[in-house]
């Protein structure tokens, strides 16, 4: 794709984002950027979480991976319906009761400080690491598709993106992204189902029965899978799904800062059902796109790249012509930054409320410390993606559901215990137990084959590190009156 083309996308998508955040952070101060003001329709929030939810990641390396794990993945995706319905009936009553802006305040009321404080940088830590992950991935396309032949080096690149993210954020914060994020997801649904359309096209596919009657039939279309030592056994998937949601929308700041900005938690569970629907549909929208690619590679003898995240952008930028190249422009950049920008938000928010207490302070010293915080994780975020350039080697969805598995497995313990059991533990204790649970689940993952004739851990780390977490506040508890 001509990369005059590409820059002439990217001016006018974010002068787009740039307008909207003028608009919606007029009068705007550290509540509307935290909450904003609790106002938001359910069905803004419900359509922009689409986007969050599925992130560059998605838009990249699930039709990329379906050459290696067919329609397998749809297992963790029905998954995520159970974990979900978990979120919309058990989490979000309480959030809502408490009347939390940091969920993690719900720790301190629980256990104490150093929970609180422990479960807080759990979070900074985990969504830190896993959005600078998506943005990488995000850069590393608009480096292929436009900087790399202006000759603008990577690290500049990627200085380029995130600065565009602070612009249209700092002062609306989570209002703005209400609106943004929808509009973004609009371009990545619109996206993916275009792209479908023009390579079945391609294919000589004549409609929707035929497209669904082709996929269906391809090497690509398997989805359950029932050998108890394959990772991607139908329950290691299931279960693992439903407790990557439960830990990754409901026990994470990104996602439950949009729920907590609707009127009230009637409207918040409606977004959450309509949110959970729409999700299932538009992962299996990416399975089906990736099954189609795949079948039109082997027809037109194309070559398949070494790593499987770079197939999509291969064809969509090489292959398939210039409306398609658009198209997966859009595509990859509006859900690359309706994850990255939100996530951005939710750490400054969470760090803000939970270690520097800005509840307690006026509104001018609230304003400059949110100012600046926002700020450092932009940094962070800078420095992070540097350093997953140099060491990733595995399909990037993979990567981030890796680290998920070490660094959520604390809250997932955390807010288990808190919920199910009543029993007060040694608070300060608590934050030993967060460092040895992803130790201890680490060593297990690395000697499960051997320990557990052949079985290799998958997902489900995730649950295995939230259990050993659990037992650690269990062991906490013991002596101590309820």
């Amino acid at each position: 794709m001509n990369p005059y083309i590409a820059l002439a996308i990217l001016v006018l998508y974010f002068g787009m984002l740039i307008i909207v955040s003028i608009y919606t952070s007029r009068g705007a101060d550290t509540n509307t950027f935290f909450t904003a003001n609790r106002q938001s329709p359910w069905y803004l929030v419900a359509f922009g979480m689409i986007g969050t939810s599925l992130s560059g990641v998605t838009f990249v390396s699930v039709p990329g991976a379906v050459l290696n794990i067919q329609f397998s993945y749809f297992q963790v995706v029905l998954g995520y319906l159970l974990g979900y319905l978990v979120i919309g009936t058990v989490l979000m009553p309480l959030y809502y009761r408490l009347n939390l802006i940091s969920i993690y305040t719900y720790l301190e009321d629980r256990f104490g400080f150093w929970s609180y404080k422990s479960g807080s940088a759990v979070f900074l830590l985990s969504r830190t690491v896993g959005s600078a992950v998506r943005l990488y991935v995000a850069a590393g396309v608009l480096q292929l598709a436009l900087f790399a032949p202006l000759g603008v080096p990577f690290e500049v690149a990627v200085a380029i993106t995130i600065l565009l993210i602070w612009i249209y954020t700092f002062k609306g914060g989570i209002k703005t992204i209400i609106v943004t994020d929808t509009l973004q997801t609009t371009f990545l649904v619109t996206a993916v189902i275009l792209t479908i359309i023009l390579v079945s096209r391609e294919l000589n596919i004549q409609g929707f029965a035929d497209m669904v009657s082709t996929v269906r039939e391809s090497d690509y279309s398997k989805i359950f899978y029932w050998n108890a030592n394959d990772p991607k056994n139908f329950f290691k998937q299931f279960f693992a799904g439903a407790f990557i949601a439960i830990v990754m929308t409901g026990m994470d700041q990104d996602l439950m800062q949009k729920n907590l900005t609707c009127k009230n938690i009637g409207e918040a569970q409606k977004n959450m059902f309509w949110f959970t629907v729409v999700l299932v549909i538009v992962n299996l929208l990416f399975l089906s796109l990736g099954a189609l690619l795949y079948l039109y590679a082997a027809e037109k003898g194309i070559a398949l790249p070494e790593k499987t995240d770079d197939f999509y952008p291969m064809l969509a930028l090489n292959n398939l012509g210039v409306v398609v190249g658009i198209t997966f422009l859009l595509g990859i950049t509006a859900a690359t930054y309706a994850s990255s920008d939100s996530a951005l938000t939710a750490l400054t928010t969470a760090f803000c409320v939970d270690f520097m207490n800005v509840g307690k302070k006026p509104e001018a010293q609230r304003s400059r410390i949110k100012f600046w915080v926002h700020i450092g994780f932009s940094v962070i975020f800078y420095i992070v993606i540097l350093i997953f350039n140099q060491l990733n080697n595995k399909e990037v969805i993979t990567a981030v559901f890796d680290l998920a598995g070490y660094t959520y497995g604390p809250l997932l313990g955390l807010f288990t215990f808190g919920l199910f059991l009543k029993r007060p533990v040694r608070d300060a204790l608590v934050p030993f137990v967060c460092i040895a649970a992803p130790i201890l689940t680490y060593i297990v993952n690395e000697n499960s084959a051997a320990w557990f004739g052949g079985y290799k851990m998958g997902f489900e780390r995730l649950i295995l590190n939230g259990l050993f977490t659990f037992v650690g506040l269990w062991m906490l508890s013991l002596g101590k009156k309820e």
